[in-house]
């Protein structure tokens, strides 16, 4: 028996002009995006930034829609539960500026225990809770994964 499509959740990517960190992420990455984050079918984001360097649970901001771009992906409840266990179980995990930097200045994909990027833990989160399969996402073949790249890997599986 196939499990039935509940609700959807949201990968939000952050495009605005921001701070001066947002457009060095632009630029380092070769993106128009430096930011990502999830937003739960109850409306809550999840995600990690910089400036809050710890995997965290947070109210819905007022989002200028202008400065985000969206993709919409229909899960069922058993991926939904799986989604909000990973978000759980990472709680309070920081920011791997360490595995960052050494990922994009070299070919090699290091990540520190516990550590985390944006868009490295949504690409995660996505995969472990089977929103996405390991054949979908290839985690396995980049050494880095930047906002862009999430960004076009999503909308390639969306498209197809």
């Amino acid at each position: 028996m196939r499990d039935s499509i509940v609700s959807d959740i949201t990968v939000a990517f952050y495009r605005g002009e921001g701070l001066a960190r947002d457009r060095f992420v632009r630029w380092w990455t070769g993106s128009q995006y430096s930011h990502v984050e999830l937003i739960m079918p109850n409306g809550m984001m999840a995600g990690i930034t910089p400036e809050n360097p710890k995997v965290r649970w947070k109210s819905p901001l007022e989002i200028n829609e202008k400065d985000w771009d969206f993709i919409e992906i229909s899960i069922t409840e058993k991926q939904l539960d799986s989604l909000r266990c990973f978000i759980e179980s990472t709680r309070g995990q920081g920011y791997d500026w360490i595995g960052m930097i050494i990922s994009h200045l070299t070919p090699l994909k290091v990540r520190l225990p516990s550590k985390w990027y944006c868009s490295e833990w949504v690409a995660y989160a996505l995969s472990v809770s089977k929103v996405l399969t390991w054949k979908q996402l290839r985690l396995y073949e980049v050494s880095r994964m930047p906002p862009g790249r999430l960004y076009n890997l999503l909308r390639k599986i969306k498209d197809a």
